[in-house]
C-alpha cells in the first residue's frame, strides 16, 4: 500500500511539474521568441552605425533588454487579440491561447506588464525618445495592425510591418538621442523586406488564412500577382540597402551588393517559375530572406565596429 501511495505521490509531483513546465512554455510562446530574433539582428548594428567604432556595451545591453520586453509585450498582446483565429489556422493551433494552456486574461495582464516595463526600462536606462518609440511601436502593432488592418485589407503586412522596423530607430535613438537619415534608411530596408518575407510564407499557408477570414495577399490574389509584388518589394529592399552604403564603408557596400544580387535572383526565379506554370516553392525564399537580412546587418555591424572610412568621406 505504501508503495502504491508512493507511486501516487510521485505521479502527482510529476503531473504538477509537467503542468508548470507547460504553463511556462506557454507564456514563453506568447512572446514569439523567433520573431524577437529580428530585434537582435537589427538593433545592435544600428547602434554601432550610430556611433561608429565605439558604443558603451552597457547601453547596448540595456537597449536590447528594453527592446526585448517591448517586442515580447507586443507579441503577447497580438496573441490575445488573435486567439480566435489562431484556433482555426493549422500553423498557429498549437499556441498557448489556442490550446487554453494560458488563460486569456492572464495573457493580457502579462502582455501589458511587459509593455509598461519596456517603456520605463528604456526611459530609465536610455532616454525618453527611445521609450516613446517603444511605446508607439507596441500601440501601432496591436491597435493599428492587429485590430484594424489585419482582418480588413490585403495590404495589412505592408503597413503593419512598420512595427518590425522600429528596433533600428530605438537603437539609433538610444545612442544619439535623435533620429537621423541612416536610421530612416534602415527602417525602409526592413519595411520593404517584410512583405516578400511574409507573403512567401503566407503562400504556403494561404488556405489557413482563407479559413480564418484573414485577407492576406496570397489568400485573395493569384500566385502571379503575389510573386510580382514580392519581386517589386525585393528590388526596393536591395535599393534601400545600397542607399545605406553612403553612411558605411566598403565592407558593408560589397556585402550589400552580393547579398542583394542573390536575393533578387531568388525572387526572379520564384516569379518566373509561376509564370511558366511550375510548382510554387515559396518557402525557400521565406527561409533565405532571413539569411539575407542577417548577412546584410551583420556586415553593417562589422563595418561599423571596425570604423572603416565611409563612402561619403572617401
Amino acid at each position: 500500500m505504501r508503495i502504491r501511495e508512493g507511486h501516487l505521490v510521485g505521479d502527482s509531483a510529476d503531473a504538477k511539474a509537467h503542468g508548470l513546465r507547460t504553463t511556462l512554455l506557454g507564456y514563453l510562446g506568447l512572446t514569439k521568441p523567433r520573431v524577437i530574433e529580428l530585434l537582435l539582428v537589427t538593433t545592435i548594428p544600428a547602434m554601432l552605425l550610430a556611433h561608429r567604432g565605439s558604443v558603451d556595451p552597457l547601453l547596448i545591453l540595456n537597449t536590447m533588454f528594453g527592446g526585448l520586453l517591448a517586442a515580447a509585450g507586443a507579441n503577447t498582446l497580438n496573441c490575445v487579440a488573435d486567439a480566435d483565429i489562431d484556433k482555426v489556422m493549422k500553423r498557429t493551433e498549437g499556441r498557448a491561447l489556442a490550446r487554453a494552456t494560458v488563460p486569456r486574461s492572464h495573457a493580457l495582464v502579462f502582455g501589458l506588464a511587459l509593455s509598461v516595463g519596456s517603456f520605463f526600462w528604456l526611459w530609465w536606462t536610455t532616454n525618453m525618445l527611445s521609450a516613446h518609440l517603444a511605446g508607439a511601436t507596441i500601440a501601432f502593432y496591436v491597435l493599428v495592425y492587429t485590430l484594424l488592418l489585419k482582418r480588413r485589407t490585403s495590404q495589412n503586412v505592408v503597413w503593419g510591418g512598420a512595427a518590425g522596423c522600429m528596433p533600428v530607430m530605438i537603437g539609433w535613438s538610444a545612442v544619439t538621442g535623435t533620429i537621423q537619415w541612416p536610421a530612416l534608411v534602415m527602417f525602409l530596408i526592413i519595411f520593404f523586406w517584410t512583405p516578400p518575407h511574409t507573403w512567401a510564407l503566407a503562400m504556403r499557408y494561404k488556405e489557413d488564412y482563407k479559413a480564418a477570414g484573414v485577407p492576406m495577399l496570397p489568400a485573395v490574389a493569384t500566385e502571379q500577382q503575389v510573386t510580382k509584388q514580392i519581386l517589386i518589394y525585393t528590388w526596393l529592399t536591395v535599393i534601400a540597402t545600397l542607399a545605406l552604403a553612403l553612411a558605411t564603408g566598403w565592407l558593408y557596400a560589397s556585402v550589400a551588393i552580393l547579398a542583394g544580387t542573390w536575393f533578387l535572383v531568388m525572387a526572379h526565379q520564384l516569379y518566373a517559375g509561376v509564370r511558366r506554370g511550375e510548382p510554387v516553392k515559396p518557402l525557400r525564399l521565406f527561409l533565405q530572406s532571413n539569411n539575407y537580412l542577417a548577412v546584410v546587418f551583420c556586415a553593417l555591424a562589422v563595418d561599423s565596429a571596425l570604423n572603416l572610412p565611409t563612402l561619403l568621406h572617401l
